[in-house]
């Protein structure tokens, strides 16, 4: 893995790929598997709170809950708090402590001008398999737990969303214990799923789905099963969301590209004209310690290409 050697500290114009990343007052974020959302000028990065130590003999800590941090420019961030906390829900819920909340995505529905977040829902032993959803009128929250399901009787577990040119949007999830990855369509107020999905990928065994939208072609990142250890990503691509994918090569160049630099992926977003894609650099035995970085993705005539640096500079550098 990288090293984490470098403190980023409050106004400075850059963060350090691979690394952690610290927060406006130098503590370190903890948004893990996270993503990150536009909203009126202001970006939120969403992600699983890690901030204690490991259990004990473990590769997991206790739920915290699911961090939400505000920035302007991407590279400093201020922390908003718990959007959603696992202290605060009602005794019913599998939001808890012992159990397993990852992978938080967030959308803003305009119809409805309301947030809604889904995350990956499970028991320690990741057999139940489910997803949680929870709505908030403001990007910071409280989010408010409203399903904890299994998405069309399937099970679920590492996630994304997406949201098409027509603003209908989608559910993107690893299912048949990761030999599968589903694609659901969600209602038009993208709490629910509508009963319609496609399995796409069949047995390819992929997780930490990235979609996104270019040039009349859908293109999606994903990473192998192998737990916390990285491996080789894999892109693959599709004329039609809801047709047949494709599995083309791995995106990555430059030095580890066969290890994609020590990182699983988690969201790609577009800032303009430039799309860039989100890393998660997972240290298994301290969680909380786990890196970040945010590469910049090139799509040309086809092929998707995701290209190492060092440091990641904000709005209108990379």
């Amino acid at each position: 893995m990288y090293h984490f050697t470098r403190h980023i500290r409050k106004g400075e114009t850059m963060q350090k790929n691979g690394q952690i990343w610290y927060d406006d007052s130098g503590k370190p974020i903890q948004a893990h598997g996270g993503m990150i959302l536009e909203h009126e000028g202001t970006w939120y990065w969403y992600g699983e709170n890690k901030g204690q130590s490991n259990t004990p003999g473990l590769t997991r800590v206790d739920v915290i809950g699911i961090s939400v941090y505000s920035s302007k420019d991407l590279v400093n961030w201020h922390d908003e708090g718990l959007a959603l906390s696992a202290a605060d829900q009602l005794p019913g819920s599998l939001v808890k402590p012992e159990n397993v909340c990852e992978r938080p995505k967030v959308l803003y529905n305009a119809k409805t001008s309301t947030f809604v977040m889904w995350f990956h829902l499970d028991t320690p032993d990741y057999v139940y398999a489910g997803v949680g959803v929870a709505v908030s009128d403001t990007p910071v929250g409280p989010f408010k737990i409203i399903h904890e399901k299994q998405p069309n009787r399937q099970d679920s577990r590492d996630m994304t969303l997406f949201v098409d040119e027509d603003a209908s949007a989608y559910l993107v999830h690893s299912s048949n214990w990761n030999k599968t990855l589903n694609i659901a369509e969600l209602t038009g107020d993208y709490t629910d799923v509508t009963g319609f999905y496609q399995s796409v990928l069949i047995d390819q065994e992929r997780e930490a789905p990235a979609l996104i939208y270019e040039d009349g072609m859908y293109y999606m990142v994903t990473s192998g099963c192998t737990g916390w250890a990285y491996n080789s990503a894999l892109y693959a691509r599709s004329e039609f969301l809801l047709g047949k994918w494709k599995l083309i090569d791995n995106p990555c160049e430059g030095e580890r590209y066969r290890e994609t630099y020590g990182g699983q992926c988690t969201y790609m977003f577009r800032v303009k004209e430039q799309i860039y894609i989100m890393f998660d650099h997972w240290i298994p035995d301290n969680l909380q310690n786990s890196g970040y970085s945010i590469l910049p993705v090139t799509i040309r005539d086809g092929s998707l290409t995701i290209r190492w640096k060092e440091e990641f500079e904000g709005i209108g550098v990379n």
